[in-house]
C-alpha cells in the first residue's frame, strides 16, 4: 500500500506548500481541488467559473462539485502508489464521501495531517499571500511582489480572495464547516497534528517524522524520502 494522504489546515497554514514539498519528495501526485478549479476557470468551464463566484467570497464550493472532482482524479492509475490530499475534505459529509471512495477502490488507509496554526498568525498569513498569475501556485514568503513564480515562471500577484473581509469570512468559515474534520479524525491512529508555525523546512522535517511513524503504525510501506527532512 502506498501512502495516501489528507492534509488539514485552515487557510493559511501552508498546507499546499508542504503538500507540494512532502510530494516531490515522495514522488507522489499533490491532488489539489484548488489548482483544478484554476484550470477549469483558464478554460472557461462553466462548473469551474460558477465555483470561483464562491471562492472569491469566502464560501465553500458544493459538495457535490468538489467530489466528483476528487472521485475521478483518485480513479487515475498514477494514485496507485499513493497520493496527497489539498483542499479535500472540507467538510464532514465530503471525509464520509471520501471513506467511501477509498474503501470502494482498496486504497487502504488515510493519514490525516493536520497543521495547527494560531489564529492571528493565519490572518497575518492571509493579508499578505500571493500567487503565481500563471500557474496559481503559492509564493513563498521571502518573494516579493517583483520576483519571479519558483515553478513556471510568472508573476506573483495578489489574491483575489484574500482581502481583509474575505479572509476574516474564511477563517470563519474554516471554524464552522472545515474544523469540525479534526473531531472526524482525530480518533483515528492515522492521524497526527503538525506545529505549522515554525519555520518552512522544519514544519517539513516534522511532517515528514509524523508521517512516517503513523505509517509504521498502520502497516502502511512508506515511500522513502529523496531529500533531507522528507521536502
Amino acid at each position: 500500500m502506498g501512502l495516501n494522504i489528507v492534509m488539514l489546515g485552515a487557510p493559511g497554514a501552508g498546507k499546499g506548500t508542504q503538500a507540494e514539498r512532502f510530494a516531490q519528495a515522495r514522488a507522489l501526485p499533490k491532488i489539489s481541488t484548488g489548482d483544478i478549479l484554476r484550470r477549469g476557470v483558464k478554460e472557461q468551464l462553466p462548473v469551474a467559473l460558477l465555483a470561483k463566484e464562491k471562492m472569491d467570497r469566502g464560501d465553500l464550493v458544493d459538495d457535490d462539485t468538489m467530489v466528483t472532482i476528487v472521485r475521478d482524479r483518485l480513479a487515475q492509475p498514477d494514485t496507485d502508489v499513493g497520493f496527497i490530499l489539498d483542499g479535500f475534505p472540507r467538510t464532514v459529509s465530503q471525509a464520509r464521501v471520501l471513506d467511501t471512495i477509498i474503501d470502494e477502490r482498496g486504497k487502504g488507509p488515510l493519514l490525516v495531517v493536520d497543521i495547527v496554526v494560531p489564529q492571528d498568525e493565519l490572518a497575518r498569513r492571509l493579508s499578505g499571500r500571493r500567487i503565481c498569475s500563471a500557474c496559481g501556485a503559492n509564493a513563498e514568503p521571502a518573494d516579493d511582489a517583483d520576483s519571479k513564480c519558483r515553478r513556471c515562471g510568472g508573476t506573483p500577484v495578489f489574491r483575489a480572495d484574500d482581502t481583509e473581509a474575505v479572509v476574516l469570512e474564511r477563517l470563519r468559515v474554516y471554524a464552522r464547516a472545515t474544523k469540525p474534520l479534526v473531531e472526524y479524525y482525530r480518533e483515528r491512529p492515522t492521524f497526527c497534528a503538525v506545529n505549522g508555525s515554525q519555520a518552512q523546512a522544519q514544519v517539513a522535517l516534522e511532517l515528514s517524522t509524523m508521517v512516517d511513524a503513523v505509517a509504521v503504525r498502520s502497516g502502511v510501506v512508506a515511500v522513502e524520502a529523496r531529500g533531507a527532512g522528507g521536502g
